[in-house]
Formats: structure tokens, C-alpha cells, sequence
């Protein structure tokens, strides 16, 4: 006998989807994680994930007066490398859509996640899951408050440095970057049209993403000992640099909101389920912020789960965990792939690779048929959705 069907370990945004879109469906569910720390990043939610969050109804909601729709997105060459490519304008309109989707801070996401997975009736215990062994028809996962609770299946949402994807003997190929991710927001002067910006650099993007009204958030990926002198800035100068690389376009910079750096790792999960143990999120991949990919494809992880989970009678299956590995690496890879090479072009500084990346960027600038292929796979996926993120 099982405590839960299904037990999720960390409670960050995918975490918090999965454990409630398996309580929607009846499925008993625990989530298991330490009170989260302070995250000053936004997340850019493309359609398929918006329409998530409206399966679980929290959309619009009460996050409607603090996000911001992402109508246009902007890739801008600013290498100054001797083959650049020209600016890049993917449109919404172009595939009918009002919007790609929307900018969400993630102080406001967690919270609305988090209540409505308690009132879906998703049972949360403050620990952290430590160890884990499967035995039999069940997973054993021991807690850090010296207790231990069982499930037919266990969904590792508990970052890079997963303690359950170690229980489960999954290994793990990753990677550094010479870069480390600064994140803050901030207002300013003039309008951003609810336009994304990707700055190409040479030390990687700078991104600008709207938030209401005449405020964006910010993406900033440099070099680590430059992202720490940013860091250690006052906010008129930090301010200063940042009208700096945004070229004015924003007008007069000002009211900085929090920072934080992070350093730039890469990382995929040799496989992404097994011995009851499913990963999602970066327990499974994790890719720099680039297209805003990481955690749409995290939430769709979660939103699989759920789908492959109901519909077998035994959640923590062998059938379960190969049908999971199977299609979510299928995706995944060659997405990380991709993300990868795009970020190393930048950094590298290697002619093949920037001629590669302007040959690539001015194709897609170019050629209309392959710009809407790119945007309908990219950014607005329709095809071979879990149930939840398939449009109404």
C-alpha cells in the first residue's frame, strides 16, 4: 500500500503544474520541497503553456494586471563580428495568432500555482527528498525531516543537482559557460510596443522582455568577472550601462527592481525516467536563456507526465518511464542542440560558427515559408501536445 499515487520532489513552476494537473485528475499527490527562496526573473509563457496554466484555471486570473503579451520578438545582431546578420522580426500576426504568449515575473507564478494545487487537494510537505529506492510496485523516498512516504511514481522537479535523479542511477552529461545570466528589471521613458528584444553580443544575448506598462524585464548574459562588476553596481550606473547596450531604443533607463546572477551551465539526464522516478524541468535538461525555451519545455515535460500517468494503471511503470524517455528526448535534444551551438557561436568568436549563425538568421530573414516554420515549432507549437496544453 502507497502513501500517494504520485509523489513530486521541489516545488518550483513545473513541479507545482505537475503535482496540480495530477490532482485535477483525481490522482493522489504530494509535493515534497523547502520554502522557496527569492526569484527576481520573469518567464516568457508561449501559447501551449498559457493555455496550461487555463486547463488548471489560474488564466487569466489574478496574473493578468502583472504580465505583458509578447507580440513581436526581435533577434538583433550587436557581435560586431565581420559577418553579421541582419535584424530578425518574428510577428505573431504571421500565424494568426493575437500573441506568442505572455511575460510572467515569477514572484506572481509561484504563488498561484502553489494555491491552486492546494485547493486541488495536493498535499505539501516543507523537506527535502533526500534518497529514494524502488521496490516492487512502489518508490520509497526518504525526507530530510527524517521521515519517509512511498508512491507508485516520483516526479523529480528538484533542479540541476536533482538528489532523485541520483536515487534513480540516472547519469548526466553537462557543461559550463564562460558566462554567468544577470536578471533584473526595470522601467523606462519610452514605449517597448510589447516587443521582445535579443540582443546578439559577443559575450551572449541581452534580452529585453515587456512587463506592464513602461517596464521590461532583463536577461543580461556576460562574462562572469563583467557580470560581477555589473552586480556590485549602484542602480544609476547599472542603469547607465544598461541604456547603453539597449542602444537608447527604451529611452532613459530607471527603478531598477532586484538583481541576480547565475552562472551559465548546461545539462541533459542520459534518461529522463526511470526505476519510478520521472525528471522534468532541470532535472532533466537545462539550456541558457535563449528563445525562451527552458521552462516551456519544462512545463511540457510536466504536462506528459500527467498524460502518460493517467493513462496507466500502474503510474510508475516500465511502459510509463520508456514511452516518457522516448518522446520528451525526442523533443528536448535537438532543441538543447540548437540553444548550444546558437550561444556558442557568440561566445566562441570562431568565423565558421558566426558565419554559420549570419548564413542561418539572414535564411530565415529571407526566406517567409521557413520564418513561419521556425516560428509554428519555435514559439508556437500545435502539434503532439499533452491534453492540457492543446488549444481550447
Amino acid at each position: 500500500m502507497v502513501d500517494f499515487t504520485a509523489v513530486v520532489a521541489g516545488a518550483g513552476p513545473a513541479g507545482l503544474a505537475a503535482a496540480a494537473l495530477f490532482a485535477k485528475e483525481g490522482v493522489t499527490t504530494s509535493l515534497v520541497a523547502p520554502a522557496p527562496a527569492e526569484d527576481p526573473r520573469t518567464v516568457a509563457l508561449m501559447q501551449p503553456s498559457i493555455q496550461l496554466l487555463r486547463y488548471l484555471d489560474i488564466w487569466p486570473g489574478s496574473l493578468e494586471g502583472v504580465t505583458a503579451p509578447l507580440r513581436k520578438l526581435r533577434m538583433i545582431d550587436d557581435t560586431g563580428a565581420l559577418l553579421t546578420a541582419p535584424s530578425l522580426e518574428f510577428d505573431s500576426q504571421e500565424l494568426n495568432l493575437e500573441v506568442f504568449g505572455w511575460n510572467i515575473p515569477l514572484d506572481q507564478l509561484l504563488p498561484v500555482l502553489r494555491k491552486r494545487a492546494e485547493e486541488l487537494g495536493v498535499i505539501f510537505i516543507e523537506a527535502t527528498a533526500t534518497n529514494a529506492k524502488s521496490e516492487g510496485d512502489a518508490i520509497h523516498i526518504s525526507l530530510s525531516n527524517a521521515s519517509e512516504i512511498s508512491a507508485s511514481v516520483c516526479i523529480a522537479a528538484d533542479g540541476a543537482n536533482s538528489a532523485m535523479r541520483t536515487a534513480a542511477g540516472i547519469a548526466t552529461d553537462s557543461w559550463s559557460y564562460d558566462q554567468a545570466a544577470i536578471a533584473t528589471s526595470f522601467s523606462h521613458s519610452m514605449g517597448h510596443h510589447n516587443v521582445s528584444t535579443e540582443y546578439h553580443k559577443s559575450a551572449g544575448p541581452f534580452t529585453t522582455v515587456p512587463l506592464p506598462e513602461n517596464r521590461s524585464s532583463l536577461v543580461w548574459m556576460e562574462r562572469p568577472a563583467r557580470a560581477a562588476a555589473l552586480i556590485a553596481m549602484n542602480d544609476k550606473e547599472l542603469a547607465a550601462e544598461i541604456q547603453i547596450e539597449t542602444h537608447g531604443e527604451l529611452g532613459l533607463i530607471s527603478n531598477l527592481g532586484p538583481r541576480k546572477s547565475f552562472p551559465m551551465k548546461g545539462l541533459t539526464a542520459r534518461q529522463f525516467a526511470k526505476e519510478r522516478v520521472i525528471l522534468i524541468g532541470e532535472a532533466a535538461h537545462v539550456v541558457p536563456p535563449i528563445g525562451a525555451q527552458g521552462l516551456n519545455m519544462s512545463l511540457r515535460d510536466a504536462a506528459l507526465a500527467a498524460d502518460l500517468i493517467l493513462a496507466s494503471k500502474d503510474a510508475g511503470s516500465g511502459g510509463v518511464m520508456a514511452d516518457y524517455n522516448a518522446a520528451r528526448r525526442a523533443e528536448v535534444l535537438p532543441r538543447q542542440k540548437l540553444i548550444d551551438l546558437m550561444n556558442k557561436s557568440l561566445l566562441l568568436g570562431l568565423l565558421p560558427l558566426e558565419g554559420a549563425r549570419a548564413l542561418s538568421l539572414s535564411t530565415l530573414h529571407y526566406v517567409g515559408p521557413l520564418k513561419r516554420f521556425v516560428m509554428q515549432h519555435g514559439l508556437s507549437p500545435m502539434h503532439n501536445l499533452p491534453f492540457a496544453m492543446r488549444a481550447s
